[in-house]
């Protein structure tokens, strides 16, 4: 058994690199047909992973929409949806967000030790809370969903959950969705922040797909 599950980041952004501006509705990226791409990359996947600060400012469902792909899914003995899965050093999480409250699939919650037992109290049992130590690092994580059944693992943000899984080299898969569009706010979220990267002009990552979807593209690339 490996370490760590295979791991597929999955993002889309403007040209100018922000997967959000900063008004308080979402920015949607995406087309109806990307987004159909994009649940049947979810059914493919064990678990979704997104980052406490995404569950707090997008509130997703990070379910499987379709339901012969639900059906799919249970018929190849799974749950109809992926385990769902954060990380949290502050313990800032409502019981009553849609990660929480929809999908008949179980919830992982990776907290800092500091914040580990309020979290459970505050989330009253609509989630397995994992007590991580100091702090959460990814790869304790990583293979501790494995031993949890989880092989392939889909990442869908935020930005500072990108950089972690890419600085620290343990992502396998960017899904790079472009949208035909700028949003021009410096203060935006953006698909990473500054960090040290494996991948470098040094050290090419391999471009393994290149699909027009409707008015957006898709860059698929195999970072190893």
């Amino acid at each position: 058994m490996s370490d760590r599950p295979y791991v597929t980041l999955s993002c889309a952004m403007s040209v100018d690199g922000h997967i959000d501006d900063l008004s308080d509705q979402r920015l949607l990226l995406s087309n109806d047909e990307d987004f159909d791409r994009v649940d049947a990359v979810r059914a493919e996947n064990d678990a979704i992973l997104v980052g406490a600060n995404t569950i707090r400012r997008d509130d997703p469902r990070l379910l499987v929409r379709s339901e012969q792909r639900r059906d799919s899914r249970v018929n190849e003995g799974k749950s109809p949806h992926p385990v769902k899965v954060t990380l949290t050093e502050s313990g800032d999480l409502n019981a009553r967000s849609r990660f929480f409250t929809t999908g008949d699939t179980p919830k992982l919650v990776y907290a800092a030790a500091a914040v580990a037992e309020d979290t459970r109290k505050r989330l009253d049992g609509s989630a397995t809370v994992i007590d991580v130590g100091e702090r959460v690092n990814l790869k304790p994580l990583l293979s501790d969903v494995v031993e949890r059944g989880v092989g392939r693992l889909m990442v869908e943000g935020g930005g500072r959950i990108h950089t972690r899984f890419l600085t620290e080299g343990v992502a396998d898969e960017i899904h790079l969705v472009i949208a035909p569009f700028f949003v021009g706010e410096a203060d935006a979220p953006r698909f990473v922040h500054p960090g040290s990267f494996p991948h470098t002009s040094d050290r090419r990552m391999e471009l393994a797909e290149v699909r027009q979807i409707g008015d957006v593209v898709l860059l698929r690339y195999l970072a190893k």
